[in-house]
């Protein structure tokens, strides 16, 4: 490990020069100054808590935050070369970083963006706008459907799925301390809930994928006495059927044997050093009826708390058929969390991050019109997630149908994330998608989770003065014709007349042309046509 390697190594070389200078010529003084200095510097950085980069790479580390000052210029020499500036935007990450550190992060010369190009889009601010009266607590949003006896109000952004596994334990950490000092939900991802997941008592969306992690029998099914024990915990407010994800819609996971330490082994239920996998499909329903129903199990022995699956969007017509297995079963998720195809932060094979899965604007908006359209939109949900990262983010999918929002690579880059997409690799620079422990170190929990509570609350208080600029005293009263976007040069469309919006009942009356095939199609006891 590069710190562990630099402190003799230095100390090697001020004590050589030191000899040198004692034995041989004065002029090594000189150097045995400086070599001490850059090991005090080295010994400095290694024993600081706020920057992780330095932790681990002390010293050399520095040349990052001098390329950081002249960030500008900088971001200039990549425009002009047409970066793409993938995973997110330079802009973006940089508003992240700043609201995490507590920066303001206002901007001088007005938009970076083309707002000629094709696929720009803004918000339609009010001749009126409402002010934000100062200490007004931001909105929440109801989570409980009729058969829920314990709803949980959920802010407007949350932090999304994200596996101990995945993350190093010390990210998990302070991703949870944020969590509960922000009054935030924290959803555990897949990979079982874990110690890190409830020491700091945060509130819950436990996650359980196929391979039932933490609530498994020996050989793989899903164990409800052990399910029931622990969503029984204080901490979890929520529990959550993972159907598929936006990164790699389809697919199942992997994690390789030399990843699933001792520890890892004990919140998953598998063991300890041999290759951990998650199959594609779930065992516990094979048809929209059994899902749904399946659904109600878990809510009975979750005692009441809500309950609802997530999904990356495949075709309408099976979404439509778990809708019609609800109609005829009585029985409707509390929530539906819908996952963009663009969604994702650990390792996926490249076509499936690039070419499978439905994105998150056109997911959305199907999932929502088709509760409105089977008269259920009142009693189930909507949460996101896809790239959320900033206020308008928020406020965007808001109006596109969604109740709330939740964002996983924001929250990463809050912990000290720097997009070096070496997660697969377990050689994370700064430590958070990582299981080695001196990697892992380098994440303070107490600094980083006091980052992770700025970024979200920061995030949010611009989504609420944005909501007042638009001239709406709450997210309730955003619609779709509140966002534009230029189609052509010459051209722009709000998303209402972009759209097709549906009535409520309008599916069990009269089902418009374009959805009539899909809807006649759709089938309660099976999936495939």
């Amino acid at each position: 490990m590069f710190s562990f390697g630099i402190l003799p190594a230095l100390a090697g070389l001020m004590a050589a020069a030191i000899a040198a200078g004692l034995w041989w010529s004065a002029d090594w003084w000189g150097a045995a100054a400086v070599s001490g200095a850059l090991l005090a510097l080295a010994v400095h950085d290694v024993t600081q808590r706020r920057h992780a980069i330095l932790r681990n790479y002390p010293v050399f580390g520095h040349l990052r935050f001098m390329l950081e000052s002249i960030r500008p210029e900088i971001q200039q020499y990549f425009i002009e070369r047409n970066y793409d500036g993938r995973p997110f935007d330079r802009d973006i990450r940089t508003s992240i970083y700043e609201r995490a550190k507590g920066i303001h992060s206002d901007q001088a010369f007005g938009t970076e963006r083309d707002v000629n190009a094709v696929g720009y889009e803004y918000l339609l601010h009010s001749t009126v706008p409402l002010a934000v009266a100062p200490g007004t607590p931001p909105p929440r949003v109801r989570i409980g459907g009729p058969d829920c006896t314990q709803p949980y109000d959920m802010a407007l952004l949350n932090i999304s799925a994200m596996s101990f596994g995945a993350l190093s334990g010390n990210a998990v950490l302070a991703m949870n301390r944020g969590a509960a000092a922000g009054g935030f939900a924290h959803d555990t991802g897949e990979g079982g809930l874990t110690e890190h997941h409830l020491r700091y008592h945060a509130d819950l969306v436990w996650e359980i994928g196929s391979g039932y992690f933490g609530a498994r029998t020996a050989d793989g099914d899903f164990d409800p006495a052990l399910f029931k024990d622990k969503a029984a915990l204080p901490s979890v407010r929520m529990v959550e059927l993972k159907l598929s994800q936006g990164a790699k819609p389809g697919l199942g996971g992997i994690l390789p044997a030399a990843k699933v330490s001792a520890e890892i082994a004990r919140a998953r239920g598998v063991p300890a050093g041999v290759t951990c996998v998650s199959p594609p499909g779930h065992r516990v329903f094979s048809t929209p009826r059994e899902l749904v129903l399946f659904i109600a199990r878990m809510r009975e022995l979750a005692g009441g708390k809500p309950t609802g699956f997530k999904l990356c969007m495949g075709p309408r017509r099976e979404l439509l058929a778990i809708c019609r297995a609800m109609l005829a079963e009585g029985i409707t998720p509390d929530f539906i969390v819908v996952d963009g195809g663009e969604g994702g932060t650990g390792a996926a094979p490249l076509e499936y991050e690039d070419h499978v899965g439905t994105p998150l604007t056109e997911g959305l908006m199907t999932v929502h019109n088709a509760l409105v359209g089977v008269g259920l939109r009142d009693q189930v949900r909507i949460g996101v997630s896809g790239k959320i990262a900033t206020g308008v983010d928020i406020v965007k999918r808001l109006a596109q149908g969604a109740d709330y929002t939740n964002a996983a690579r924001a929250m990463m880059m809050a912990v000290g994330c720097i997009q070096a997409q070496r997660c697969h690799t377990n050689t994370c620079p700064v430590g958070v998608a990582t299981q080695d422990p001196r990697r892992a170190r380098a994440v303070d929990v107490a600094d980083k989770g006091e980052r992770v509570r700025r970024y979200q609350q920061a995030a949010v208080a611009q989504a609420v003065q944005m909501i007042a600029s638009l001239g709406c005293a709450g997210p309730e009263q955003l619609h779709p014709g509140m966002l534009m976007r230029r189609v052509t040069h010459t051209d722009t469309r709000s998303y209402a007349e972009l759209y097709e919006w549906l009535e409520p009942g309008e599916l069990l009356v009269e089902p418009p042309a374009d959805w009539a095939a899909d809807w006649a199609a759709a089938d309660p006891d099976r999936f495939r046509p």
